[in-house]
């Protein structure tokens, strides 16, 4: 309500006062006749506010007693599905040795987009993702690569839970270490690190269930839990043929901010998968191609951690990210080699099964990205493999004393936020025995459509 006295004084030192010179009477006068005026403006602007009022309560009170309004036809509700899409284009020129590469002292892990020599259509994906109603939420995203598609997610999860908890069951990305919950659109660099290459071959997707549990503290805490088929590398396609879980794995991450322009996450995961018959292509003593099939275990353990930094926490005009894994893996059990002695092989039968193969291997990376300025930034990766120690058992393959080595410098422009250009340079040492492979990588990635923010 308006408070009479404000106004009035408000008006008064709005109007001109009347002349010094002016007698008594005459100013009390015309002070009589400002009074009368004031009061009559008041009376009229608040008759005018009060109408005003009463003609919004009128509408608020029809709205609140109408019926919520219905389909006027059955047709209409088919439309009522209006998911999130985006797609993401991705290619690519790179200039590199030819020729197949192959990690010395590491078996092949499983499939890995890109690679080719001269323009190509890289890793592009569709993705689409809605509320399936308030307690659940779908999503799937479909890969094009080399002519082929492939459903590298689709899972629905839980949304109403409480108590930090969430679960997801279908086709997802492992929520293991760091990187491997990224889709190669959203690396900092145009090809995957030799670490995810020997473990995963790009990332691992599980088909199954995971749980994820978030804890009500100050500081970030996830734990979380996953058990799938397990066909994926280090599993197999007849390991996961199976009842019950070929895989399973457990992962924790902590993080928190430090002061006002850092933070941090730190990570620990475990998988532990139960191969059969898993195929592989070594070179053997005579160094001719040789098919390997395993059967046995294989454990990994992964260690991530992430630092942060934006001035004042506000990322968009500068901002660094420093970023490195560590992982070690042990496998042990029955490995054979396919007869290649028309090939000229030393793969002969008698001589190609071994109960004795045994592997304990290491590597990690560690890169940086510095946004100097708004759009642009620069970003520098080392990696290393470390092929440890591999008994073949009596199979005539020989172990690889090698490690593996590639370094990465990287440079791209983001015209803004859906679109980004990149030139890779990088050094590959990761084939024992060729000449450092010099790569030159020019890369484009854009985004049409809903994209929604990508994790820490």
């Amino acid at each position: 309500m308006f408070k009479p006295t404000l106004l009035a004084a408000a008006l008064a030192c709005a109007l001109p006062l009347p002349a010094l010179a002016a007698t008594d009477a005459d100013l009390a006068a015309e002070l009589l006749k400002i009074r009368a005026e004031f009061d009559q403006k008041l009376k009229e602007m608040q008759t005018a506010y009060e109408a005003r009022l009463k003609e919004m309560e009128d509408r608020v009170t029809q709205a609140a007693s109408a019926p919520a309004a219905q389909p006027a036809t059955t047709e209409a509700r088919g439309n009522e599905f209006n998911p999130e899409i985006s797609l993401v284009l991705a290619g690519s020129y790179a200039q590199r040795e030819p020729g197949e590469r192959h990690i010395t002292g590491f078996l092949a892990g499983g499939h890995d987009h890109g690679g080719s020599r001269g323009f190509n259509l890289d890793h592009s994906e569709l993705t689409l993702s809605a509320n399936i109603d308030p307690t659940l939420r779908g999503y799937a995203n479909i890969a094009f690569a080399d002519g082929e598609a492939e459903v590298e997610e689709a899972w629905f999860q839980t949304l109403a839970l409480g108590n930090g908890l969430a679960i997801r069951g279908g086709r997802f990305l492992s929520g293991i270490g760091y990187a491997n919950e990224q889709h190669p659109h959203a690396w900092d660099f145009a090809d995957n690190s030799l670490m995810y290459s020997v473990l995963f071959g790009e990332h691992l997707a599980q088909d199954g269930v995971q749980v994820k549990w978030l804890a009500p503290a100050e500081k970030f805490v996830e734990l979380g839990a996953e058990i799938g088929r397990g066909a994926n590398f280090p599993g197999s396609d007849d390991g996961g043929n199976k009842n019950g879980a070929g895989a399973w794995s457990l992962f924790a991450h902590i993080g928190d901010d430090v002061g006002e322009s850092s933070s941090w996450r730190a990570g620990l995961s475990y998988l532990s998968a139960k191969p059969e018959n898993r195929s592989s292509i070594v070179d053997d003593l005579n160094d001719i191609e040789a098919e390997t099939l395993f059967s046995g275990t294989s454990k990994t353990w992964l260690a991530d951690f992430v630092w942060k930094w934006a001035p004042d926490g506000n990322p968009k005009a500068r901002n660094f990210k420093f970023q490195t894994e560590y992982f070690r893996r042990n496998e042990s059990g029955n490995m054979t080699c396919t007869d290649n002695t028309a090939d000229g092989g030393a793969c002969t039968a008698g001589v190609n099964d071994s109960a004795g193969y045994a592997v304990k291997q290491t590597g990690w990376y560690a890169q940086g990205i510095y946004q100097f300025m708004p759009r642009w930034r620069a970003g520098l990766r080392y990696d290393r493999l470390d092929s440890g120690s591999v008994n073949f058992g009596a199979l005539p393959v020989a172990s690889a004393d090698y490690n593996p080595s590639k370094w990465s410098l990287m440079a791209d422009y983001s015209p803004s936020e859906f679109s980004r250009f990149r030139l890779q340079l990088a050094r590959d040492r990761s084939m024992q025995g060729s000449p450092d492979d010099n790569q030159i990588t020019l890369q484009y990635v854009h985004s049409l459509g809903a994209h929604g923010a990508h994790k820490f």
